[in-house]
Order: structure tokens, then sequence, then C-alpha cells
């Protein structure tokens, strides 16, 4: 259960009257983010108020004639959904900084740049969105702001959504140590085993993984793994 100074007010106002939990700023970007969250363990306090700081409470009989359901933890998540939440200065900072992280991290997992087909680091990305001065918004998801962060890095950095295919050839001896990791980075087609007894597979995977997957190559293999990009 969350600490009361460390939780933040997710408040709906409905009908005339107000709801209020006191919740984890972590739940309510998760479930914002379209994550599966129970929020039993989530709440500072296990009630709803109509004024938190208050700590005036509802009733479970009102709370029940409005959610139709005296489930805590679903009321709770109504409001969050359906509401909006309250956070300290320092709360949102620390918050749009995490959803900031992870929007980076997206971007550099699965953006290239075009003019040379190769993958941009975090850093850069990062440094594009500074000068761009571009603001997070920490109850969005990441997905939903994506688009308009590449919109307005594209006049700084060349950059584009994308995946790549690299065909690969893997001497058989290494072969055990690495398909897992190969499958786990992307989508697999066109396996084969040459003459030489070689692997040979086609992987589609995120543009930005491929300094992941050919350093996965070279560190398992010890350097004899063969890769060649397919257009």
């Amino acid at each position: 259960m969350v600490k009361v100074d460390d939780a933040v007010v997710a408040r709906w106002e409905t009908g005339g009257s107000r709801f209020e939990v006191l919740v984890d700023p972590s739940a309510v970007q998760d479930l914002k983010d379209g994550k599966p969250v129970d929020l039993k363990d989530k709440l500072a306090l296990d009630q709803v108020f109509k004024d938190a700081k208050k700590g005036d409470k509802i009733s479970e009989e009102y709370l029940e004639k409005v959610f139709h359901t005296r489930d805590l933890a679903e009321i709770a998540r109504q409001i969050v959904l359906k509401g909006e939440v309250q956070v300290t200065t320092e709360q949102r900072h620390k918050l749009a900084e995490s959803k900031r992280l992870q929007i980076v991290a997206h971007i550099a997992r699965n953006a290239m740049n075009p003019q040379t087909g190769a993958p941009h680091p975090p850093a850069r990305i990062e440094a594009a969105m500074n000068e761009a001065k571009i603001r997070v918004d920490p109850f969005r998801s990441a997905d939903s702001q994506i688009q308009e962060i590449l919109a307005k890095l594209r006049p700084l950095l060349p950059i584009r959504i994308d995946s790549v295919k690299v065909r690969i050839r893997i001497p058989a001896q290494h072969y055990p140590k690495v398909i897992g990791e190969i499958k786990g980075l992307g989508r697999l087609g066109d396996e084969q085993w040459a003459a030489d007894g070689s692997w040979i597979g086609v992987l589609e995977i995120p543009a930005g993984v491929q300094t992941e997957l050919y350093e996965k190559l070279n560190a398992r293999t010890k350097g004899a793994a063969e890769t060649a990009l397919v257009k």
C-alpha cells in the first residue's frame, strides 16, 4: 500500500457529487496506458472521499448507487479513468520524466535514420527532444504521443518508425546458443540449412534493434555469424 504522502488524488465529479481516492501515481500511469492494474494494494486509504484533504468520506450505500458496486478497487479504477489526477509539481515532474524515458526507449527501439538505415541512439533522440522543447504528458499513453513527438523531431533529425529484415547465417555449432535470442528479437521466416550445415534465416525486427542483434550474434558466435540487410 502506498504512503499517503506519496499518493496522488484522483477526482471525478458527476451529478453534482465529487469522488476522490488517494492512489499510487505509478498505478495511475499504468491505467492511463491501458495496462491491467489491480488497485487493491495501490490505494493509500481504503476509502472514497468527497474531499480527501478534509477526510470527508462517502458512504458505501451512496457509492453502490452511483457505481453499482461496493468493490473499492473497481470504484477507484472508474474514478481514475473517468476523472482527473491532482499532483504536486514534484510528482508531475517525476511522472513526466518516467514517461519521457519510456518514449525515448520506444523510439530508439522502433525508429531509424531513413538516410542510412541505422538506428538512432537514445541519447541522440533525447537531445533532439530537448532541442525541440518537447513536453511529455505523464497521463497520456506513450503510444498516443509518439506520432506527435516524431513530427516535432523530423525538422531536427531524419527519423522514421520502420522495421528491417536481416538475413543471418550461423555455423551449426552455434545455432543452439543463439536461436532462442534471435526469435525473441523479432519475427523469423525463410529458415533453411545450407549444404555446409550452417543455419540461414531471415529475421524481421524493429529498426532500432539492429545494434542489439549484431552485438548478441557477435558475442554468442565469437564473430562467426554473418548478416546482411534484405532490401
